[in-house]
C-alpha cells in the first residue's frame, strides 16, 4: 500500500493542466462566489495498482478486488457553499465502473457521500443507486464537472454546464472534502487512464 505523500513537481502537474486546459468559464449558479486562488494543494492517494503521474490517473490491473485507486484528495471545508470545477478525459479503458470524482464526508460519519462515476462504453452514472446522469464519458472526449455542494441544505452537479437533476442529493451539515482521480468501485475493474485538469474552486 502507498500512502498519500505530497503532491508532485509544478512542472508535472503544469504538463497535466496544459492537457485539458480549458478556455475561461464562469462557475455555474453565478452569483456572489469567491473564487479560492490558489487552488488548495491536494494529498496524492496510490493504493493498489493505483499511480499517478502529473494529471494522470491509472489503474493498471484488472483486479476486481481491493483498494485500487489513484487520487487528489482535497483540504476539508466545514459549513459553506463550495463549488468545484474540473475537467476529465477518459484516456483509455480497459475495465468498467470507475469512480471520477468524489465528494467525501470527514471527521464524524466520515465516508463517501457522492460518487460520479464512469461504466465502460461512456455511461455516467451516481454510484450510490447506480442513476444514469449522461453518455459524454466516452474515450476522449473532454468532460467538464461542476458540483455545488450547499452543506446542510443540498449537493449538486453540472455536467458540460448542465444541472443533471438525477444527481441532486441531500446534505447534511459538517465537514466534508473533494477528490478526483480513478479509483475502483466495488464493482468494478481496471485498467483505466484518466486525465484531469483546469481544477477551480469557488466559496461563499
Amino acid at each position: 500500500m502507498r500512502l498519500a505523500r505530497p503532491l508532485m513537481t509544478a512542472s508535472a502537474a503544469i504538463c497535466g493542466l496544459v492537457l485539458l486546459a480549458p478556455p475561461a468559464a464562469a462557475e455555474v449558479e453565478p452569483g456572489g462566489w469567491n473564487p479560492i486562488v490558489p487552488v488548495p494543494t491536494p494529498s496524492l492517494q496510490e493504493r493498489g495498482c493505483g499511480m499517478i503521474t502529473g494529471n494522470v490517473f491509472e489503474l493498471t490491473c484488472s483486479t476486481a478486488s481491493g483498494d485500487q485507486r489513484a487520487e487528489y484528495r482535497y483540504p476539508t471545508y466545514t459549513d459553506v457553499t463550495r463549488q468545484f470545477e474540473g475537467r476529465f478525459r477518459v484516456e483509455s479503458m480497459g475495465g468498467t465502473r470507475i469512480s471520477l470524482k468524489q465528494t467525501f464526508r470527514d471527521g464524524t460519519g466520515a465516508g463517501a457521500y457522492y460518487m460520479l462515476a464512469v461504466e465502460n462504453g461512456g455511461r455516467l452514472y451516481s454510484v450510490h443507486g447506480g442513476t444514469t446522469l449522461g453518455y459524454e464519458g466516452t474515450v476522449g472526449a473532454t468532460v467538464r464537472v461542476n458540483t455545488v455542494h450547499e452543506v446542510g441544505v443540498s449537493h449538486r452537479t453540472y455536467i458540460n454546464g448542465s444541472r443533471v437533476l438525477a444527481a441532486d442529493v441531500p446534505s447534511t451539515s459538517g465537514s466534508y472534502y473533494d477528490k478526483l482521480g480513478a479509483y475502483r468501485t466495488s464493482s468494478g475493474n481496471g485498467p483505466v487512464k484518466v486525465t484531469w485538469g483546469g481544477v477551480k474552486m469557488w466559496q461563499k
